[in-house]
Order: structure tokens, then sequence, then C-alpha cells
């Protein structure tokens, strides 16, 4: 547990670690991984933001006593990593630019969606799922968020399925696997989520079409239909002989909620597996940020905004954040408009740049399409005297001045970092 120091922004010094604000991360330009100050200018923009922050000592430069006397001790925090004290946990960085990752990721994903649609297919008809199968199958998707997530990210935003539920559970495995990465979850562990992300739905296939199609409020009866989808799923994975704790653990538990006020158990807080908290999370994300017979799409930050409000009521904080910080503000693939007018199409982004992610410019100023997307990268500095940073100004939801994602030629991104 680490501990951490509530400390007036007028009181901060170089070296403190700043784990947490008094308002919302989002609200700010501040990494929500929380940094240590390096410089007097941090500060004075801390203090334009915030009255008081809090600090953890063990990261501090400075003795845990001197900043102590310059605050009072808060509360214990967990970090992300203590919710899964009991596993190996490993250290990521990207292993391989954008532009390299991004052939292999598009591979890694035309297999699985092949392979996802088959399993899907035998299910429908009342069959079995292969588990050696899938096992084989997500090996390179695990291999290629492992080096890169953003590659990955982007490819699937622009794969648009026709079938929801195969679109849903890939998106799913995707934003699992991530965020597993980001934990530090072993290679064996990012196996079990992509898988369960996959199947945390299987047993939709059980449950009327017309329901799940239904554009109008479900009957009690009705809707105690479609959450059978569970008990069904659990029966699929039970004739299949799947017996991995963590799948069984995502596709029994993904419609709990931290409050208590989830399905079908009603199980709150820490009784719920860890694992099957981080499904909630991707599997609310995923459904948010894709087109269903009943909703349309919101834009991946306006749905990261939604998560973030729910934090400690349908959803962990620490996980939230966690996948906060495994995605980005702005995902790979998100639209978004330019402080200079442009639209363009978030391609990278460096999760230690939330704000300033790459962009590939598709709209000029005047909202006209250029013969050529033209990469940039949004830079956190910028010599005034030239020309005015260009910044995000808002996204934009899917479809927006008639972008089709699956329309644009693959970008090969040779900005610098």
């Amino acid at each position: 547990m680490l501990e951490t120091i509530k400390i007036a922004t007028a009181d901060l010094e170089v070296g403190m670690f700043v784990s947490a604000l008094d308002r919302p991360w989002l609200e700010t330009p501040f990494m929500i991984q929380g940094f240590r100050i390096e410089n007097r200018t941090q500060i004075a923009r801390l203090q334009e933001f915030c009255h008081y922050v809090f600090v953890d000592t063990r990261q501090s430069k400075q003795a845990p006593e001197k900043v102590k006397r310059k605050g009072t001790v808060s509360h214990k925090r967990a970090p992300v990593t203590h919710i899964f004290h009991d596993r190996h946990l490993e250290t990521y960085g990207d292993q391989t630019a954008f532009s390299e990752e991004r052939p292999r990721a598009e591979e890694a994903l035309d297999l699985l969606i092949s392979d996802l649609c088959e399993i899907f297919e035998d299910v429908g008809r009342g069959g079995k799922i292969n588990i050696i199968h899938l096992r084989k199958s997500v090996e390179p998707l695990i291999g290629s968020i492992s080096r890169n997530p953003d590659a990955c990210l982007w490819v699937a935003r622009l794969k648009q399925h026709d079938h929801y539920s195969y679109e849903h559970a890939l998106s799913s495995a995707i934003w699992a696997v991530a965020l597993g990465r980001e934990v530090g979850f072993a290679r064996q562990d990012l196996r079990s989520l992509a898988m369960g992300g996959m199947l945390m739905d299987i047993g939709k296939l059980r449950v009327d079409p017309e329901l799940l199609r239904a554009q109008r409020p479900l009957t009690a009866k009705e809707s105690a239909h479609v959450q059978d989808h569970v008990s069904h799923g659990l029966k699929i994975i039970e004739e299949s002989g799947i017996i991995n704790p963590d799948i069984i653990n995502m596709v029994a538990h993904h419609h709990e909620r931290h409050d208590g006020s989830g399905y079908p158990l009603g199980t709150k807080g820490d009784r719920i597996p860890a694992v099957a908290r981080i499904a909630a999370i991707v599997d609310t994300y995923g459904a948010l940020t894709s087109n269903r017979e009943y909703a349309a799409a919101i834009s991946p930050s306006h749905a990261i905004r939604v998560l973030y409000d729910a934090r400690d009521t349908d959803f962990q904080a620490e996980l939230v954040e966690a996948f906060i910080r495994a995605i980005g503000v702005y995902p790979a693939g998100s639209l978004v408009e330019l402080s200079s007018g442009e639209v363009g199409v978030v391609v990278a982004e460096y999760r230690t740049r939330r704000l300033h992610p790459k962009i590939l410019v598709l709209l000029d100023s005047h909202k006209q399409q250029l013969a050529t997307p033209m990469p940039r990268e949004l830079q956190e500095q910028s010599d005034r005297a030239a020309r005015p940073p260009v910044n995000i100004v808002r996204s934009l939801e899917p479809g927006a001045y008639g972008i089709d994602l699956a329309r644009i030629e693959r970008p090969d991104v040779h900005v610098t970092a």
C-alpha cells in the first residue's frame, strides 16, 4: 500500500511525485498515471488547476519525513497491481513502431475474425467451442498488442463487421488484452483475457435474436430472457470442456457492477473476480463505441468519460484509470477536430502523451477532404512566435462529416516520436 500526503499546491517542491489531484484527471492536461515534478513550471501549472494534490512518498525523490512536514497523511491508496497480487506481473514497453506493427496487427485480426466467425457459427448450430483452435488464433493478437497496442487498436477501428456479435467479441478481446498489458499480465494471462473477452457474450447465440435487435424498451420478462445469456454462456463453456477459471469468471460475472447493481447475482466490490471487473469495463466500452440496433455508437472519448464518471459505482476506479492509461483519452481510430479547424483521425497515442496524439488529417480547416491524408504530430510545446500550437478541441461522433474510416487508405505514418 502506498502512503500519500495531501499537500497544498503552494507548498509543492521539485522532486515530489503527484499521484492524485483534487479534481478529475480528465479535466486537466496532466498524465493520469501520475508524474514526478521536474521543474517550477510544472508547479505553476498545477496551481492553475488545483488547490491541493496528493503526493506519493515512495516515488518522490525527497525523504518521506520532509514531504510529511509539508502536508498531512492521507488515505492509503493501493496501486492497481495490488488487485492482482496473486499473479506474476511484468512491465511492458513499446517494442515496435506503429508503421512496423500495423501490417502484423492487420494479419492477426484477419486470422482472428475468420476463426471467430467459424466458432460462432458452429456454436449457433448447436456445436461446441473448439478451444484449441481459439487458443491458437489469439496468439498473434496477443503478440501484436504486447509489442505496440496502438497498431491493433487502429486496425480494429477500421474493420467494421456487419454482425455486431462478432465485432463486439473481437473488440472486447482487444480492449481486455490492452488493459491486461497495462496492468502487467503475463502472456498466459493475456491469452485468458482474450478468450474470455471473445466468449463472454457467447450465450446470446441462444437468446431470441428479435429481443437482441429490439428498438423498444423490453418488458421485465423479456429483459430476464436477455439476461439469461449469462447462464447460456456458462452452459456452452461447460459443454465445450473449458475449465480455465478466468474465462469462466468473465462469462459468469461480466454484468456484475462494483456497487452491487449488476446481474445475475448482484455481487459487489472485491467479491467480483478481478478479471470479471476487467470484463465489465471492456464490455461496456465496446458496446458504447459500436453501432447497435437500438443505439448509435458514441465517440471513444465520450465513452471514456462515461466510464470515468462511473468510477466506484459501476466499475472499480483503479481499473478504469488503468484502462484509460492503456488506450488513451483519444484511442487510435478516434475522429477529432483540431484548433486549426481541421479534422483528423488519431493514428497512435503514446500513452505518456495522452492529449497530444499522432493525427492523420483528413479535412482542411473548411471541412473539405484533402487529396492525400496528412500525418501530423501534435506537440506539447511550439514556437509561439512562429505559430500557435494546434490542439484537439473536441472529439467527433463516428461518421461525422461523412467520414468512413473503413475507406481510408492504410497509413504508414512516419512522424517522429
